[in-house]
């Protein structure tokens, strides 16, 4: 199927979806899966060109980076629709109370209608065509709004997704902070935003006008706990990646380390080791992505300037350069008990910047965590199982990786999102699919129905009845 870019305004685009939505409210598995099948082929099909893309972006980042954090997810993703899309669609029978029985039950799967999608520019192919899939499998239409920030990539996504589907199947528009505002406030049935805390309260209040239920998949501050039990010899390789991988702009990239006192110089040696063993040179290194815009570059500078002024002891990586490179390949750096309220603790940082607070116990790691808002991911280092369920109790986060970090994004079984300022609604897996799906309650009637029994006039009859049913429930 060749299709050209809508040419409708954002509202006409949007109606249009809408009438096709509506006259086709059952879609078929044969429907879904076709639409699945095509955006399969328009991942493989184009992989070397989408990661190209994104290479121009950013300036420095490895297509191999793009393989395995942007097309292996999708990948896994399609999978796993095309796996489980049957039985998710199925309606689901449900027991039915003694007082309404013989009636049967079931809750009836289907489609919201039309979903907004407004993307990020960090993983701008994932979190581009991930909702989207998720949304299509559940039988909705898409409109997609990618970043202006990786305009190459965006601009590719919009004409290989136009070559493949009709404008009111799936449709992308580009365009900058306007196109976004005027995207947000139009009155979908769902709208899926991923970006920043700041950026996800405009989405939420363009929403609430039309009553137009939201996903907010934000970010804020990730802390790693290290327990006095932990090996950190092995727990900084783990760090150093969770941190690194396309140099901190992650939203669950670990934003800061909860460490136990005294610990400081052993960490930092392990720090040091860590970089050099992933990351064996710097500037020149294909594999360590670059800042994706100057102004982001500048805002980094800005935030260790400001703990150096204010005394913080900063260590940048010992690690040679492989040549020039590029100039917004940004050397890694621990900074050390910055100031609580310094904007490199108060902001998520989205960069290669570790800021390393010293705790005396378990309990001020837990109390630290707790007086902040609520974070999208936790990591948790150690051996000390009773240590480990202290924190997993006393703590709220939207998901934790124990030993690790990131790997719980990458179990297509767990719900992904985040709680309180960190989000708002989870998807991944059935998660995801049920996000994007009405589900409907059906009850049928049985002719030998006895509802008649609690109707008025109440009388004697009633009571014994009332009577008899309290003495079942």
């Amino acid at each position: 199927m060749s299709q050209t870019p809508p040419d409708l305004p954002l509202r006409a685009s949007f109606d249009a979806q809408y009438q096709a939505s509506r006259l086709q409210v059952d879609v078929p598995l044969s429907v879904r899966r076709d639409r699945l099948e095509r955006v399969r082929a328009l991942i493989e099909d184009n992989a070397q060109a989408l990661c190209d893309a994104v290479q121009a972006d950013f300036g420095v980042r490895s297509p191999d980076l793009t393989e395995v954090a942007d097309l292996f997810v999708l990948r896994a993703m399609i999978g796993q629709l095309r796996s489980h899309l049957p039985r998710w669609m199925k309606p689901q029978r449900v027991s039915t109370p003694i007082y309404l029985q013989p009636a049967k039950a079931r809750i009836q799967r289907q489609p919201l209608g039309v979903v907004g999608v407004i993307a990020p520019w960090n993983y701008p192919i994932q979190l581009a065509l991930g909702p989207a899939l998720v949304a299509l499998a559940a039988g909705n239409r898409v409109m997609l709004k990618p970043s202006e920030l990786t305009p190459h990539t965006s601009a590719l996504m919009a004409q290989l997704v136009h070559q493949r589907f009709a404008a009111d199947e799936f449709a992308v528009f580009l365009g900058g902070a306007d196109v976004a505002a005027e995207f947000a406030a139009l009155p979908f049935d769902h709208l899926f935003f991923t970006g920043s805390t700041a950026v996800g309260r405009r989405v939420a209040e363009a929403a609430a006008r039309h009553l137009t239920p939201t996903t907010l998949e934000l970010g804020g501050k990730s802390p790693c706990i290290i327990d006095r039990s932990a090996d950190l010899a092995a727990v900084t390789d783990k760090i150093v990646h969770g941190k690194l991988l396309n140099a901190g702009q992650t939203c669950i990239a670990p934003d800061y380390v909860l460490l136990p006192r005294g610990l400081e110089t052993d960490f930092e040696q392990a720090w040091q080791a860590s970089v050099a063993r992933l990351f064996p040179t710097l500037r020149g290194n294909q594999d360590y992505a670059a800042i994706v815009s100057d102004r982001h570059h500048a805002r980094l500078q800005d935030l260790l300037a400001e703990v150096r002024a204010q005394g913080a002891r900063v260590v940048e990586a010992a690690v040679p350069d492989a040549g020039e490179g590029h100039a917004r390949q940004m050397r890694p750096a621990l900074v050390f008990a910055p100031a609580e309220q310094s904007r490199l603790m108060q902001e998520e940082i989205f960069g290669p910047i570790l800021p390393v607070m010293p705790c005396d116990s378990a309990e001020e790691a837990i109390a630290f965590i707790n007086a902040r808002p609520r974070p999208l991911a936790l990591y948790w280092f150690g051996n000390d199982t009773a240590a480990r369920d202290q924190v997993l109790a006393r703590t709220v986060s939207g998901g934790v990786t124990v030993n690790d970090t990131l790997m719980h994004i990458a179990h297509e079984n767990l719900p992904f999102g985040g709680v309180g300022e960190s989000g708002l609604g989870a998807y991944h897996g059935e998660t995801g699919f049920l996000r994007f799906t009405h589900q409907k309650s059906v009850l049928v009637q049985s002719r030998l129905a006895m509802g008649h029994l609690f109707y008025p006039p109440y009388g004697q009859r009633f009571r014994q009845v009332i009577g008899l049913l309290k003495r079942w429930l």
